[in-house]
């Protein structure tokens, strides 16, 4: 028998699914109107404990939505990290702002320390706005990114962000279910802590709807106008007023029935991911030049994405492992390239970009599925202890 294809991240649909699907159908519940999307809305603000939540077509469209709502303009810049997928940042230029680049830390999430020197000493505090030295422009956000289902280190970014009077938009399109477990923010999940934060249900997530994405705050007014401008901005849906420019960025029925049933099954895919990476970390331990990267001691981790670090002492570098698990039918990927070197931000401020640069050459993902079994990360490790077999 040949060895079947083992994936990256796949959806696990084993739940209600079809069963939810089928409804929507059935009762012609089909696009943006229909009751599992109340539902949904109303179970994901429950699970994450906010005030509220409100669905769009997908994470990008929600941070989009979360820098206009936190009132970024043209005139502004928002700093976010370099190292993220780049649909993190991309909504900054959709409004017409300027990102500011900022490096990571070991966690692979924003450097809160970093953050704090930059505002300290490259910028001035004047009439509670943050103007940057360079540009003299008005920083007005952050974006943080909690990178591959770790959380970053909030408590200090909540002191700089209270202290420079910065909204702060916290991407957990990676990061459903994680939550710190200690500390001033203790119970708190990710997306709760800012001003607003802003889940994905893309393919790869952690649970899925296809597509599709929330929003959550626990602020209800910001809440208002996020739908509000996700639904076109229609002030009165009778008569078809519309009161500013808005947006058709609302999530379909039959989509949010499918993540309905995704977030039934939600605690039990994070237990899957939470043991098979305890796997893989046994199992590699003896492997000379690799580690898997550990999340943060303080947080019940949703143990979306597993990196691999690979050093110097191993005898492959990445781009040669990457080939080579690929021929042997095990999908990978390299870290994504950092967003500050695309063609598309060519001359926007950097600050201190370090480690960013160090993990780009040197971190792998590697099979983190929920439907994963022993046996699959069994034949990932047999395969990654003889590279060059």
């Amino acid at each position: 028998m040949s060895q079947k294809f083992i994936p990256l991240s796949v959806p696990n649909l084993k739940g209600k699914e079809l069963e939810y699907v089928t409804h929507a159908i059935e009762t012609e519940w089909v696009s943006t109107g229909g009751s599992y999307v109340t539902d949904f809305e109303e179970k994901t603000a429950e699970y994450v404990k906010a005030k509220g939540a409100v669905s769009v077509q997908n994470g990008t469209s929600g941070l989009h939505l979360a820098l206009q709502i936190c009132g970024v303009t043209r005139e502004d810049e928002v700093i976010v990290p370099t190292l993220t997928f780049i649909a993190a940042v991309n909504p900054v230029k959709y409004i017409g702002a300027e990102p500011i680049f900022m490096d990571c830390d070991d966690s692979l999430c924003m450097d809160a320390d970093k953050l704090n020197e930059f505002c300290e000493a490259q910028c001035n505090f004047i009439d509670g706005k943050l103007i940057n030295n360079t540009t003299k422009k008005h920083i007005k956000a952050l974006v943080v990114v909690h990178v591959f289902g770790n959380m970053a280190n909030m408590e200090k970014i909540m002191e700089t962000a209270l202290k420079f009077n910065l909204k702060v938009i916290e991407d957990a399109t990676e990061a459903l279910g994680t939550y710190y477990t200690d500390g001033p923010y203790a119970n708190r999940f990710a997306g709760t802590i800012g001003t607003i934060g802003v889940y994905s249900y893309n393919g790869n997530k952690i649970i899925t709807t296809g597509g599709g994405g929330m929003m959550v705050s626990n602020d209800e007014e910001l809440l208002k106008k996020a739908k509000h401008l996700a639904t076109q901005a229609k002030s009165d849906e009778l008569y078809y007023t519309h009161d500013e420019i808005g947006y058709n960025y609302r999530m379909t029925n039959v989509q949010a029935a499918m993540g309905l049933a995704q977030l039934e099954q939600l605690e039990t895919f994070i237990q899957t991911k939470a043991d098979n990476f305890k796997l893989y970390k046994e199992m590699t331990e003896g492997i000379e030049g690799l580690s898997i990267l550990d999340f943060e001691p303080n947080i019940r981790s949703n143990h979306w994405f597993y990196g691999l670090y690979v050093d110097d002492k191993y005898p492959i570098d990445i781009d040669k492992m990457i080939s080579y698990l690929g021929s042997k039918k095990v999908q990978c990927r390299p870290i994504w390239g950092l967003i500050s070197d695309q063609k598309p931000y060519e001359g926007s401020q950097t600050y201190k970009i370090e480690k960013a640069k160090n993990y780009l050459k040197h971190v792998v993902n590697i099979p983190c599925s929920s439907n994963l079994t022993v046996e699959d990360v069994q034949y990932v490790v047999e395969c990654l202890k003889n590279p060059e077999a």
